[in-house]
């Protein structure tokens, strides 16, 4: 039976490493099948670089094109072990598909940049290499994101159930999936970002793994009030948005005006309400109907996290993405394989009324083998 092979490279907004799978795409009654995955966590030294080149500095053209190799680097070593995992030789592989390190992404002004060597993934690796998916949305009048929902349509759509998909990495964002195949999904605000640079400066650790520190703190309610305060929360979709918006300079600017001083525990748990306090809000106002909600991404891993994001969505049922059999860690890298696969085919890998660009757009750059 002939095989439709594709890579899937995703370093999100959490600044935690590299997710590789490798998948097929023609496998008898399902939307794809995954035969190798590997994930690379960041060198210490790369992820502060990569920190601190999310905001203007000194030399950072040059550091940015030292950070894009290092990172190109990593995707080559991630995808090699996935391809190792599958038993596999590049040339098996129709392309992969690499998103990039998000930098900066204000589709307000047009600009949206995805630090990546894609020229360099292509040469290490032996493989085409697809990249740069957001930039053509933006510039049909898009967001540029998230461009996760056509996939997750394919992948978890429905006919007889309104489900959700919530994907918590840095941001979070949700997938309206109705039983009418219409597809909505928009950035609900902060996934784990908040929460990571506050236990980084409190613990010196890069998370809080399970939301174990939040566990230990209580919500202060007029801190969650100040913080929900923020436009972004009640502005309608589309939108989308990233660390340019929130970030530990937005927080700090908050406790301030707020004049509140707590335990660093407490402030962590309210930050962890905050994100299921919004993500369900999205859910409230524009997916109300919906019967179950499933969680992908890192946040999918926060047990506290998701004790609050089920109790501010009951009665709906909440879940995640590996109860259906796929991991909460692949299922992004998956969906820009699949995305890479509909830009060599030349279809269109955007959804006009998710990102509201002027229509649908094939997307990506391409690198050949």
């Amino acid at each position: 039976m002939a095989r439709e092979l594709f890579a899937g490279v995703m370093s999100g907004t959490s600044l935690d490493g590299v997710d590789v799978v490798v998948a097929d795409f023609a496998v008898p009654g399902k939307a794809c099948e995954t035969l190798g995955a590997a994930h690379l966590a960041y060198p210490s030294l790369l992820r502060d670089e990569l920190l601190a080149l999310q905001q203007a500095g000194n030399n950072e053209l040059a550091r940015a094109g030292a950070a894009a190799n290092m990172l190109a680097e990593l995707y080559s070593d991630a995808i090699a072990r996935a391809l190792a995992a599958a038993k596999l030789e590049p040339d098996a592989i129709v392309a992969a598909g690499v998103h990039g390190q998000t930098l900066r992404h204000r589709p307000d002004l047009g600009i949206t940049v995805q630090l990546n060597n894609p020229a360099r993934v292509a040469e290490k690796s032996g493989m085409a290499v697809v990249a740069d998916f957001r930039s053509r949305d933006v510039a049909a009048g898009g967001q540029g994101a998230p461009l996760v929902p056509a996939f997750h349509a394919a992948l978890f759509g429905r006919r007889d159930m309104h489900r959700v998909i919530v994907n918590i990495g840095g941001i979070a964002n949700i997938t309206d999936l109705r039983p009418d195949g219409s597809v909505r999904g928009f950035d609900t605000g902060p996934g784990n970002v908040l929460s990571d640079l506050w236990c980084a400066r409190n613990r010196g650790t890069p998370f809080d793994v399970q939301g174990a520190w939040a566990a230990t703190g209580k919500p202060n309610a007029k801190l969650l009030d100040a913080l929900l305060a923020a436009p972004f929360f009640h502005a309608p979709p589309p939108k989308s948005t990233h660390r340019d918006k929130f970030n530990l300079e937005w927080l700090e600017a908050r406790l301030a005006a707020s004049g509140i001083d707590d335990e660093g525990e407490n402030i962590q748990a309210t930050l962890v309400l905050l994100t299921a306090r919004t993500i369900a809000d999205a859910i409230r106002a524009y997916a109300p109907d919906a019967q179950e909600v499933l969680a992908c991404g890192g946040g999918a891993n926060n047990a506290t996290l998701m004790k609050y994001l089920a109790a501010e969505i009951a009665p709906r049922k909440l879940g995640t993405t590996a109860d259906l059999g796929v991991p909460v860690e692949q299922v992004e890298a998956l969906a820009f394989a699949w995305l890479a696969r509909e830009a060599l085919a030349g279809r269109p890998g955007n959804l006009p009324e998710v990102t509201g660009a002027k229509g649908k757009r094939i997307l990506g750059a391409i690198y050949p083998r």
